[in-house]
């Protein structure tokens, strides 16, 4: 008997008001492996609302998986004087620990990109913990460089 082996439906979108509370889990998953932060759940569920109900600040991708949130990004919308236009900070990228390995993370943010020419933004750029070696193999293999500009912050 020959079994055909099923084929998962993957659909790339935007995140829906029903999909906060699966982002949240998401971003508690990639803040484990990120030294500077820490989860906390209503903190990220508040910042994922801001974002969702003010598109003028960015937009939330959602990766599904036969329907369920399997990962997400998110892309902030700024100006930069440099390039004399609008850009995009990329922040938040993850897919789920379950469904790694198998280029849904390049898939999901390569929609991010062809969304981000398609609205005529000028530059991504993305912060990725430097500690995240991973992290850093899979940027540099979508196009990423590395800057000579450093990050500070200071919390208010």
């Amino acid at each position: 008997m020959d079994r055909k082996r099923r084929v998962p439906l993957i659909e790339l979108g935007f995140a829906r008001a029903e999909d906060l509370p699966r982002l949240a889990d998401l971003l508690a998953e990639l803040f484990t492996l990120e030294s500077d932060f820490q989860p906390m759940r209503d903190k990220q569920l508040r910042g994922l609302r801001l974002i969702l109900d003010n598109p003028a600040l960015g937009q939330l991708f959602v990766l599904r998986v036969d329907g369920a949130v399997a990962g997400m990004a998110n892309a902030l919308i700024t100006v930069s004087t440099a390039e004399g236009g609008r850009v995009v900070l990329l922040e938040d990228v993850i897919v789920s620990r379950a469904h790694r390995g198998g280029g849904l993370g390049r898939q999901l943010v390569e929609q991010v990109l062809d969304w981000a020419r398609q609205q005529g933004y000028r530059r991504i750029t993305l912060l990725a913990d430097q500690n995240n070696h991973a992290a850093w193999v899979f940027y540099r293999k979508l196009g990423f460089e590395a800057s000579q500009m450093g990050v500070l912050r200071k919390a208010l």
